[in-house]
């Protein structure tokens, strides 16, 4: 009777530890954070050439992924968001903060401000 006891004390002490350990492994998971770029783009074959090339390293570097990107864009409500939409997803706001302060970064962006004008904000993922 007592061992039973003792197994019966172990294993619901073993959930319990279990379901703490859980909790705690989810409250520290934080949600991906996305980029959203729209860009007017004033000479696209320049842009893809010289642009692009040169900014997605940085964004890679970064720990960025791209998610969607392209110049297919339907509206449905609104005005249009440009010649093109990015959508970008990091760990964390901290880490698209240093993409944007890096020296490769800004290097990139001067290219790029020669062909397009860019309107870029960044959105709280949920968590899964």
């Amino acid at each position: 009777m007592k061992t039973r006891f003792v197994a019966a004390l172990a294993l619901l002490a073993g959930a319990a530890i279990g379901a703490i350990a859980v909790q705690g492994l989810h409250a520290q998971t934080k949600a991906p954070v996305y980029v959203v770029t729209e860009t007017d783009i004033s000479d696209l074959d320049a842009f893809q050439k010289e642009y692009l090339p040169v900014v997605q390293p940085t964004i890679q570097a970064a720990g960025g992924r791209r998610v969607a990107a392209g110049q297919n864009i339907v509206v449905l409500e609104g005005p249009s968001p440009g010649t093109r939409v990015a959508i970008n997803q990091f760990d964390s706001l901290e880490a698209v903060q240093a993409w944007r302060a890096s020296a490769d970064f800004k290097a990139a962006r001067k290219i790029g401000d020669k062909y397009a004008k860019f309107r870029a904000f960044v959105v709280e993922g949920v968590p899964q």
